[in-house]
């Protein structure tokens, strides 16, 4: 599948990794994961999430009755391996990235205590470990059973203790399979990830080769009582903060070898971002006092840190997202079929693949549907290609034409801040940061 001297290979497979599928048990069966001194408080935990169902099905009886009739024995897979391989073969992907919390629908396939997406809402530091731990034990052995073909993603709740936070990230490094730990998507109380307090945490990260992930599920939930659409409209703000705070306090410059990903909250809000950061602290002549105030912490623009140290897990992008793919970050966006969850691709992904990429470069498209997720997650491309070779839809599977291609100045037309903000484009030289 790779390029040749004449050209980019537009005949071979695609190499799809899903940068966002989901996994986890039946919410009672993660108790022999537990430690015994929280089992009390896990039944009472269990009780909770059957009454969420209860008022689930009241609410969204039809919603609830439909998808899990359609869809019962893919949804199997949320904690079968062989079913999840049978799914994930049907829709031509070799390899996904794993987070918790598989039934987005009814939460019954949840984390204890909601260790999983909503972390953050856990006040009681004994039981937000205590869940992360028993996810992550149970998730260990679910990837071993296909580690080339899965990258799990383990639950670390960093802001409530640092040392038991390292220590679980020590512990993870040489688990197969396992390759990124996700982190509460808010700080609440506790410091803010700008802050030097989680330093340890990024070295030990770094040292693991483990990427850190922040996913969509958490948000200012006090401020919208039942209003679901502020919601909606917000959360994708909470969950890329965390980006931000990464980067503007030179978090990637103490510790070049980290990776951060933000999933699940689309990309289509990446390149304002980028253009009003580059242009804060750019050394742009309208802004000096800007750029001299951050200098020290950060070495390159902002623009420079994705693809090498920031990438986006996008999900399923929309066509006007792929549209903007080389401004906000051809070499950093990661495509993904949130699978089982009924917003994403699955079980139609191939039909989706084909109607959103048929006007797309091959070498665009095979950059976004997975090799940057294998360079994100250091995976294996030998093992993916021949799951790929199997399973993977070509480039005449969906419509493509093997002549289109990408222009070299692709990326540099995209970002048209460099020429308006007269801000030298990278490798172009033109002066000091």
């Amino acid at each position: 599948m790779s390029d040749t001297a004449s050209g980019p290979d537009t005949t071979s497979p695609y190499v799809i990794v899903s940068s966002d599928t989901h996994a986890g048990l039946p919410c009672e069966e993660y108790r022999p994961y537990l430690d015994p001194g929280v089992l009390d408080a896990f039944d009472d935990y269990v009780a909770e999430r059957h009454e969420h169902r209860r008022l689930a099905e009241e609410t969204n009886a039809e919603f609830i009755a439909r998808w899990e009739s359609e869809n019962a024995e893919g949804l199997r897979g949320g904690h079968d391996p062989e079913v999840r391989d049978k799914e994930l073969d049907a829709d031509g992907v070799a390899g996904e990235v794993i987070f918790a919390d598989a039934d987005a629908v009814t939460g019954q396939e949840s984390p204890p205590f909601g260790a999983g997406l909503h972390a953050g809402q856990i006040t009681d530091p004994v039981l937000a470990f205590a869940g992360a731990r028993a996810h992550n034990r149970w998730l260990v052995d679910f990837c071993a059973t296909n580690p080339v073909r899965r990258a799990g993603v383990a639950l670390v709740p960093i802001t409530h203790d640092i040392d038991r936070a390292v220590a679980e990230i020590e512990w993870l490094a040489d688990k197969p399979g396992i390759r990124g730990i996700m982190i509460p998507t808010m700080w609440h109380g506790f410091p803010p990830y700008s802050s030097r307090h989680y330093d340890r945490v990024w070295a030990a990260c770094q040292d693991a080769g483990l990427v850190v992930h922040t996913h969509s599920g958490e948000a200012d939930f006090d401020a919208y009582g039942d209003n679901i659409a502020i919601y909606v409209n917000e959360v994708p703000f909470w969950t890329y903060r965390t980006l931000w705070h990464l980067l503007l306090s030179g978090t990637f410059d103490r510790f070049p070898g980290l990776r951060y990903a933000v999933v699940e909250c689309g990309s289509w809000w990446v390149g304002d971002l980028l253009w009003k950061a580059d242009v804060n602290f750019g050394a742009s002549y309208k802004i000096k006092k800007l750029s001299a105030k951050v200098k020290g912490l950060l070495s390159r623009l902002p623009s420079e840190y994705v693809g090498t140290n920031v990438f986006i897990g996008a999900s399923t992008m929309s066509r006007e997202e792929i549209r903007r793919r080389h401004v906000n970050g051809i070499d950093a966006l990661m495509w993904g079929t949130d699978y089982p969850h009924p917003e994403g691709s699955w079980p139609h992904t191939v039909e989706r693949l084909t109607s959103d990429f048929r006007d797309v470069s091959v070498e665009d498209t095979r950059r976004l549907l997975g090799l940057n997720a294998v360079e994100c997650y250091r995976m294996d491309l030998e093992g993916l290609s021949e799951i790929a070779a199997r399973i993977g839809p070509t480039p005449a599977d969906l419509h493509q034409d093997p002549d289109l291609r990408t222009p070299p100045d692709a990326v540099r037309k995209a970002r048209w801040w460099f020429d308006e903000y007269g801000i030298p484009f990278p490798g172009e030289g033109g002066g000091e940061r």
